[in-house]
């Protein structure tokens, strides 16, 4: 996934929350590096030792996310990364590529190496999958039988996945097919060139080993391939053509669209007119495609005026209640005058993708900008993104708890 402001790869990333999804409290443990693997001349794979102990807290779903965070240059540096493989006791992979300007991802790809250690978050996110076949968490003894169910499942998913959004659909996809005979993938992967392409060799071992059930379709925007439909941006209209000629829309059960706003929101626009239900469409962005400059790790500085207009809000975090004032005129959101108070409030993208600053709101108005994250029946039930949440009254308590 990207790092500017990113959930992973959403919402939850983002998306409907798959079955194999769970909410939990965002914690951090340090973790060492054990493997670090070039996927292409600007991407690695990071590979995380776990230990036992911390083993049942790094649970996951295929498709989850992890956030990363370490002192780059004096400053606190947080990402966030969807893992990348189908989950493994004891270990926990996630692939980076470096994107111009970006601090993390840069010094990752240069400067990290095997042993040292940084602070990872406890897999988060709901970019999973909503059918049996796809649930391989480790530790849930229902989850596990529902897997032994599901081996016979007749599940055919379609994911379309650009530049290091092929990450969560690595785990999904191995996950989906190993876990039944009868289940099948089309992928459509859109990169600038064969360079470019991460998983290179393991999406052709895969193809390998499931020549009739996994299908891989590599757009390449700046190199010229045989079938012109193969070849180019994925426009609208080379979106149509794809449908039409060789994914099979009325047979997929489940859609997953991981990449840049411009090219989901195409996609779900698309599949819409087509009818395709929209619970059965998953999705991950790099950026919510209205990027915002960070304003830091610790919460902007706010001066509150004690002869100014503030707005009182308070918040609970784990079963302790904090208060902070936040002038008006700052229109500052709950969770940056929440870090004011408390540092270790849950966040990792601060843009509205990931979900991990989600909290719900107890009493008072406000107004929510931006919203990749969360699901309609959760923000019925009050749910907000704390990050994009501003209070338009004179108070405001939320829970991060809840």
């Amino acid at each position: 996934m990207s790092e500017t402001i990113n959930a992973p790869a959403g919402t939850s990333p983002v998306g409907t929350g798959g079955a194999g999804a769970k909410r939990r409290r965002a914690t951090f443990h340090r973790l060492r590096v054990s493997e670090i693997r070039s996927l292409t001349t600007d991407s690695i794979e990071v590979t995380f030792h776990v230990p036992e102990e911390l083993a049942d807290d790094y649970d996951y779903a295929p498709g989850q996310y992890v956030a990363l965070r370490g002192r780059i240059d004096g400053q606190e540096i947080r990402r966030s990364y969807s893992i990348c493989a189908e989950p493994v006791r004891g270990e926990i992979k996630v692939a980076i590529k470096k994107t111009l300007g970006g601090v993390f991802s840069t010094w990752a790809n240069e400067e990290l190496k095997v042993g040292d250690e940084l602070e990872v978050m406890n897999p988060q996110g709901a970019f999973t999958s909503s059918h049996s076949v796809n649930i391989t968490s480790m530790n849930d003894a229902e989850q596990l039988a529902a897997r032994e169910v599901a081996k016979n499942a007749h599940v055919h998913l379609v994911a379309f996945a650009a530049g290091s959004g092929i990450t969560p659909i690595m785990a999904i996809t191995r996950a989906v097919l190993a876990a039944s005979a009868n289940s099948s993938v089309d992928l459509v992967y859109a990169n600038r060139s064969s360079s470019d392409v991460m998983f290179a060799e393991e999406l052709g071992d895969m193809k390998d080993r499931y020549p009739s059930r996994f299908a891989i379709h590599h757009v390449l925007s700046r190199e010229q391939r045989i079938n012109p439909l193969l070849s180019g941006r994925i426009d609208a209209e080379k979106l149509t053509e794809l449908l039409d000629h060789v994914i099979q829309v009325d047979r997929t059960d489940e859609w997953f669209l991981c990449g840049p706003f411009e090219l989901v929101q195409m996609c779900r626009d698309t599949l819409a007119e087509r009818g395709v239900p929209e619970e059965a469409i998953r999705f991950e962005l790099f950026t919510t495609g209205n990027p915002q400059d960070p304003q830091g790790q610790t919460g902007r500085v706010v001066h509150v005026d004690p002869s100014g207009e503030n707005v009182e809000i308070t918040f609970t975090l784990d079963g302790l209640t904090g208060q902070v004032e936040s002038p008006v005129a700052a229109h500052e959101t709950v969770l940056n005058a929440a870090l004011r108070s408390r540092p270790d409030v849950p966040f990792a993208c601060a843009g509205g993708v990931c979900g991990t600053c989600r909290a719900k709101v107890v009493d008072g108005e406000y107004e929510m900008a931006e919203n990749f994250a969360l699901e309609p029946d959760e923000v019925a039930a009050g749910y907000v993104l704390t990050c994009q949440t501003r209070p338009t009254g004179k108070t405001l308590s939320v829970d991060f708890d809840s």
